[in-house]
């Protein structure tokens, strides 16, 4: 179900941008984007930032991998749109899909460092049961990932555990290949603000 909230109610500011964004890019503002500009007061603005941070802050993980995390964990939460976006970006900053097809399609199966591998397969169950012991903590810092790693590799657990559930929520429309490439060739350069 598609919810009609995000095709109107928005600021001129906003609607002037997503004009913009249309006139030069050809297409539509995704929707993702959409969200957090209604009631950017409530959500949006601090969405935004936390966000940001969690993927493009300072940390030992690269974009590659935290976009892995986020497709990961989107594709935990079966939420195909945000599945479609973060599989993009991550192959584009990785330059390797094949990569991220292997371990989106089994994540014991393909050649991806034990601390990333541990620290999906962590995220993967913290999504699904919401919530981990110290045993799989203890998995995760053993398979050689810091502390800060696990931190950094948390916040893009609860950042996509709310956007997809937006997604699936608002209805987000799923995008063509060439929208996904776009969007991750955005998101590479710009980020999430």
């Amino acid at each position: 179900m598609r919810l009609d909230v995000l095709n109107h109610g928005y600021r001129p500011g906003a609607k002037l941008l997503f004009a913009a964004v249309r006139l030069f890019s050809g297409r539509p503002l995704p929707d993702a984007a959409k969200v957090t500009f209604y009631r950017p007061d409530f959500y949006g603005a601090l969405a935004k930032e936390f966000t940001h941070e969690a993927m493009r802050g300072p940390s030992a993980w690269s974009v590659g991998d935290r976009e892995l995390m986020a497709a990961y964990v989107s594709k935990v939460n079966e939420s195909a749109f945000c599945v479609g976006a973060h599989t993009a970006t991550a192959t584009r900053a990785y330059g390797d899909g094949a990569r991220v097809a292997a371990v989106l399609a089994d994540l014991e199966a393909p050649p991806v460092e034990e601390p990333l591998r541990a620290t999906l397969r962590m995220l993967g169950r913290l999504t699904r049961d919401g919530e981990v012991g110290a045993g799989a903590m203890r998995e995760v810092l053993d398979a050689g990932a810091s502390p800060e790693q696990v931190r950094d590799a948390l916040a893009v657990c609860a950042a996509f555990n709310a956007t997809d559930r937006l997604a699936d929520a608002f209805g987000f429309g799923l995008l063509s290949p060439e929208g996904y490439a776009a969007g991750a060739k955005f998101l590479l350069k710009r980020g999430y603000r």
